[in-house]
């Protein structure tokens, strides 16, 4: 099973948007901070997706988070879901930027999109 990574300070957006990868088959780890999904660098050796916002509170942005995974893992698949500008000289290679308010349909086709083995745009049976 494929594994996505939200990376949200807003526990309501981050409840969205790992509700809808969770009803799409991904196992999902959380993290409200930079410093938090940073820390699972060392902790989950299998990460597919990263789904950040750019702006966290801390001083790790998204943009640092993306980095630091792809450094680990160049095939890491990373979405950007943010209200602030897309900075491209920024943003990793190969990857999507949403602007939000995000569309939950948008997000999945973007995971199917960069992951198509880990992503399903059919909702999984409950």
């Amino acid at each position: 099973m494929a594994v996505a990574l939200v990376v949200e300070d807003e526990w309501l957006v981050r409840m969205e948007i790992t509700e809808a990868l969770d009803a799409h088959g991904w196992t999902i780890l959380e993290a409200s901070t930079g410093e938090a999904a940073l820390a699972m660098l060392d902790h989950n050796p299998r990460i597919d997706l990263v789904v950040t916002d750019v702006r966290l509170p801390g001083p790790a942005s998204g943009w640092d988070v993306a980095d630091a995974f792809r450094a680990a893992d160049a095939k890491i698949a990373v979405i950007y879901c943010s209200g602030n500008a897309c900075d491209p000289s920024r943003q990793a290679p190969d990857s999507v930027f949403l602007t939000k308010p995000c569309r939950i349909d948008r997000l999945l086709e973007a995971t199917l999109k960069l992951c198509p083995a880990g992503a399903t745009l059919e909702k999984r049976a409950e």
